[in-house]
């Protein structure tokens, strides 16, 4: 599965190359931060958190903007193994409510535990408490126009 971003050459002749889906793990807070930024602007629904306590597993399904395709979504899939609890916190209730995720953290606790702090705009949060880190990033879909872009306002680099 790959789909085809334009690339302007030299002579300005668009030039369509094909982009793999993106697939990382994250193993430590620096590789939970390279996830964070990928997912920056990602929208998904309390329906799309799934807890599963008996395998100790977390799993997100998302629409993922691609920064790094200009202007695109994708759909893909956030797993976190070895949890031990979830809690949120002034994240809404409804099942098809729109959660759009700005950051993640690691908060390092007795090691190699410790909790993961997924930002939600709006001020909501989702804590996953780890034994150890080992999360899991994947594109799922074809890649598809985005019909806006997300826009940061405020602070420094204005707009995105």
């Amino acid at each position: 599965m790959s789909t085809d971003a334009v690339i302007e050459t030299q002579d300005e002749t668009p030039v369509k190359t094909p982009v793999e889906p993106l697939r990382l793990l994250a193993e430590d807070a620096d590789d939970l931060q390279i996830i964070s930024a990928a997912l920056q602007d990602a929208i998904l629904r309390p329906v799309d958190i799934v807890w599963e306590p008996a395998a100790r597993r977390v799993t997100l399904a998302l629409s993922r903007f691609c920064w790094e395709c200009g202007g695109t979504r994708v759909m893909a899939a956030m797993q976190f193994g070895d949890v031990l609890a979830v809690k949120s916190r002034r994240l809404p209730r409804g099942p098809e409510a729109a959660l759009e995720l700005l950051a993640m953290d690691f908060m390092p606790d007795e090691a190699p535990g410790g909790r993961v702090i997924m930002m939600f705009a709006g001020g909501g949060d989702l804590r996953i408490d780890v034994e150890c880190l080992d999360a899991v990033l994947t594109d799922l879909s074809e890649r598809w126009p985005a019909r806006i872009a997300p826009t940061h306002l405020g602070g420094e680099g204005e707009g995105a």
